[in-house]
């Protein structure tokens, strides 16, 4: 498990960056000339660590689960945390997941026959301790009352992907469109944050009072995670300093950034047949 150390997000306050612009993301690969060095230095060094060396045969990613879903990402919430929620919070969250990770799949739209112009983000599933801290009534998402694993609540095994990397639910009350892709682990007190195939993991409180930011940091470096992008605590590529993957340097999805998840694309598009 990957983490992010909360020292380093306190640094935040001290840095001033610009983030990169909206625009669309370039069609072919041509990344720009003083991005070439840095860029293949990072491939080639989580060639060399991931996974003990096996970067191609892991076949979990963020890129493995969009593809086998054709298009879309399922969630769990696991509220991991003695607080109780409104259907107004449910909602804020479910936006707000929804809206970081169009951060990062708007940096493939129209590049290199990445063959999706959106990726939906859906939120399937709530896993608690206690029924009634969920303050709704509705149906909208799937409720799982004390199915505690990693002494954190979850959402349903035979339901997740992390459980059943295969694509198959035949055990899911739900079947495939009640399963989940990834899970938001939200935490009481937890610092800083954690993210891989399983989904990201973060501080309940810094969630909840960051849902009026345009960048959540933790959040953003740790979907980062998920579609395999590396960490950066003990070296930085050559002529690059400030990206969100290289924590406390940067609060936004640098052009370095959009860049490394690109090349995760170029590397393992012919996977899937592009």
């Amino acid at each position: 498990m990957r983490t992010l150390l909360a020292a380093l997000v306190a640094a935040l306050a001290a840095i001033t960056m610009t983030p990169m612009a909206a625009q669309a993301a370039p069609a072919t690969w041509s990344p720009p000339s003083n991005l070439v060095t840095p860029l293949n230095q990072v491939w080639q060094h989580q060639e060399q660590t991931y996974n003990g060396g096996n970067l191609y045969g892991f076949r979990n990613y963020g890129w493995d689960q969009v593809m086998a879903n054709r298009g879309y990402i399922n969630y769990c919430v696991r509220w991991d945390s003695s607080a109780n929620v409104t259907a107004a919070q449910r909602d804020q969250i479910h936006a707000k997941v929804a809206e970081q990770y169009k951060k990062w799949m708007d940096e493939l739209v129209g590049h290199n026959a990445w063959p999706y112009t959106d990726v939906p983000i859906r939120v399937v599933g709530w896993a608690v301790r206690n029924r009634s801290q969920l303050q709704w009534t509705d149906t909208s998402v799937d409720i799982y009352v004390n199915d505690i694993r990693e002494n954190a609540p979850q959402c349903s095994a035979p339901c997740g992907r992390f459980f059943n990397q295969n694509g198959q639910y035949p055990n899911c009350p739900g079947g495939v469109a009640r399963h989940y892709d990834q899970s938001l682990w939200l935490t009481d007190g937890f610092g800083g944050g954690a993210g891989g195939d399983w989904g990201q993991r973060m501080g309940r409180e810094y969630f909840m009072n960051s849902l009026g930011t345009a960048n959540m940091t933790i959040l953003l470096h740790e979907i980062g995670h998920t579609w395999g992008l590396d960490d950066f605590y003990d070296w930085t590529p050559s002529g690059v300093s400030n990206f969100i993957m290289k924590a406390g340097s940067s609060q936004s999805i640098t052009e370095f950034d959009a860049w490394m998840f690109r090349d995760w694309w170029r590397h393992l598009k012919s996977r899937y047949g592009y």
